[in-house]
């Protein structure tokens, strides 16, 4: 076992929970979440997608665990300034290479990122939706915080949506009070004691 480099990754890893999604800048918010909280609430919208799509939902789990790791090296680059780059996904293929080269599993981590970006697969396709759902989920979330901004990711992500199940959610999505969920716990966040 090369424990070493394991934890090395693990390590790596952390740096995530640095990573802020940039894009949400651009629309005027100053915090926006970080990778590591998208991908956890992505992979965690994925299980759920992949129950509903009924395809094995620890793979395509495991798909949104890793689909961002590279961006512990390169930082997120939202779509406007991937488009100067030669090749985004060549970028951060070749650091995902260097990230796992020589680990005993590093083959199955890079086949399932490559099958999530692919999203030709039924279980990429779902991935691929979990993903757009967590950020169409953080931005109505933004949208309910007065960032009004953010209603066009919605749209957006409608369009993109491949699967029954996803498109599903995101019309529940679209009619939801963010703060629906506590209602029903009686738990009123806008009260003060």
């Amino acid at each position: 076992m090369d424990s070493k480099n394991i934890s090395k990754l693990m390590f790596e890893m952390q740096h995530l929970k640095k990573v802020k999604h940039e894009w949400w800048k651009i629309v005027g918010i100053q915090n926006p979440d970080s990778v590591a909280e998208h991908s956890l609430c992505a992979a965690q919208i994925a299980y759920i997608l992949a129950e509903m799509e009924r395809v094995d939902p620890l793979r395509v789990t495991a798909m949104l665990v890793w689909h961002d790791m590279a961006e512990t090296r390169i930082g997120d680059l939202h779509k406007l300034a991937s488009r100067y780059l030669k090749s985004k996904t060549e970028a951060e293929d070749e650091v995902m290479q260097d990230q796992v080269e020589g680990l005993k599993f590093w083959n199955g981590i890079i086949h399932l990122v490559h099958e999530y970006e692919a999203h030709e697969t039924h279980e990429g396709k779902i991935a691929k939706d979990a993903d757009y759902l967590e950020q169409a989920f953080q931005a109505r979330i933004y949208q309910q915080s007065g960032y009004e901004g953010t209603a066009i990711f919605i749209e957006n992500i409608g369009r993109a949506l491949r699967t029954e199940s996803a498109k599903c959610i995101l019309n529940e999505l679209r009619t939801m009070d963010f703060w629906e969920w506590s209602k029903s716990h009686n738990y009123h966040p806008k009260e003060t004691n």
